[in-house]
C-alpha cells in the first residue's frame, strides 16, 4: 500500500497569526518512513532534471535538500538570512505581502554551468524560491527546477505563477484554508 504523505502533514489553525492555517511538515520529518518517501520523491525529481547541485533555503530547505544531495552524491548550499554566511556572499531582496525580506548565498557556492535544483518545504507566494533562483543565475548556474514538499493554492498563493519560468515539482498540493 502506498504511503499517503498528506496524512503526515499537520494543519495548525491560527498560526502564526489568526486566520492562517499553517501546514506543518515537521510531522513528516518525525516519521522515518514518511521522511524517506519524501526524500525519495525529491531525489527522483532532481535526477529527472539532471541536477548536479542542490540549494535549500533556510531552514526547512536544509532539512529536505541536504539529504537529497547526499543521496545523489552531489553538493548542497544553504540560502540564508543576512549575516549568517561566513564567507563573501551575494544577496537578493524580495517583497512579501507586508514588507520585504532578503536571502544570501555564498559567492562561490555555484559553479558556472551547474544545473541546480532549489528544494524547500513549501511553495506559497514564491518569493524565497524566486530570490534563490535569481542568485543561482547571477552566479552563472542554471536553475534545473524547483521542488517542494507542499504547494499551497488559493487566497493569493501565486508561487507557481511567480516561478513560471522554471520547472516545478510539488509532492503535495494543498489549499491554504
Amino acid at each position: 500500500m502506498a504511503l499517503n504523505l498528506e496524512d503526515y502533514v499537520s494543519s495548525i489553525p491560527d498560526f502564526p497569526k489568526e486566520g492562517i492555517l499553517f501546514r506543518d511538515v515537521t510531522s513528516i520529518i518525525q516519521d522515518g518512513e514518511a521522511f524517506r518517501e519524501t526524500i525519495n520523491q525529491l531525489v527522483a525529481f532532481a535526477k529527472s532534471v539532471n541536477a548536479d547541485f542542490i540549494v535549500g533555503p533556510e531552514a526547512r530547505g536544509f532539512i529536505f535538500g541536504a539529504p537529497v544531495a547526499v543521496e545523489m552524491g552531489i553538493g548542497f548550499a544553504p540560502v540564508r538570512k543576512p549575516g549568517k554566511l561566513p564567507r563573501e556572499a551575494i544577496s537578493c531582496k524580495y517583497d512579501l505581502e507586508y514588507g520585504s525580506n532578503e536571502v544570501c548565498l555564498h559567492k562561490d557556492a555555484i559553479q558556472p554551468g551547474a544545473r541546480v535544483v532549489v528544494i524547500d518545504d513549501l511553495l506559497a507566494t514564491g518569493g524565497t524560491a524566486e530570490a534563490s533562483c535569481k542568485m543561482i543565475e547571477q552566479l552563472g548556474g542554471t536553475v534545473a527546477g524547483c521542488a517542494f514538499v507542499i504547494e499551497l493554492y488559493g487566497n493569493g498563493m501565486a508561487g507557481r505563477e511567480v516561478l513560471k519560468n522554471y520547472e516545478i515539482f510539488s509532492i503535495l498540493k494543498m489549499s491554504d484554508n
